[in-house]
């Protein structure tokens, strides 16, 4: 790569980490072509960029946040990036069930809001949280919950009433 390409890519990088939710890095080493393009394919499933970058360019692109020090520390041998910039759990759920089939696949580690998450952790917490549609499904429950009380609530005399003339009509019968 020539100086001026190295620049624009860091520039890219860069670009990427800022407008990230979560990255997952992974070690992709001793995965074949097809096991790879399949990755690459679940990733593209759920909105989840992935790339193969050269660990310099990842440190200069990184250089200056607060948690590049210890999130460089993981950059060595051969380094996959997925980007997930809407559901912070998107990524580590495809690595986590990419993992099920072919255990080659290994974690370096992740990064979830400035939050640096151990290689382990990526598949037991991060890739446990709900994700952006859960999150919303869960809130418009809470939300729904109180008025669907108060609906139930304003329906239960004219019920009571139904009831009572249901009892009458049988009674006389």
């Amino acid at each position: 790569m020539e100086r001026a390409q190295k620049e624009a890519a860091v520039n890219v990088l860069k670009q990427r980490f800022d407008k990230m939710s979560s990255v997952v890095l992974v070690d992709y080493q001793s995965l074949n072509v097809e096991q790879v393009t399949k990755l690459r394919n679940d990733f593209r499933k759920v909105g989840v960029e992935y790339r193969v970058v050269k660990n310099t360019l990842i440190k200069h692109a990184i250089k200056g946040k607060p948690w590049a020090e210890s999130f460089g520390k993981t950059l060595h041998g051969m380094t996959g990036v997925a980007w997930s910039f809407e559901d912070p759990s998107a990524a580590a759920k495809v690595v986590k069930a990419f993992r099920k089939d072919n255990e080659k696949l290994k974690i370096k580690g992740g990064l979830v809001d400035g939050q640096i998450v151990a290689a382990d952790k990526v598949e037991t917490q991060l890739a446990t949280m709900p994700g952006k549609d859960e999150v919303r499904a869960m809130l418009l429950a809470t939300l729904q919950a109180p008025l669907t009380q108060f609906v139930q609530l304003l329906n239960a005399p004219a019920q009571n009433f139904v009831y009572l003339l249901k009892a009458k009509e049988e009674k006389k019968a």
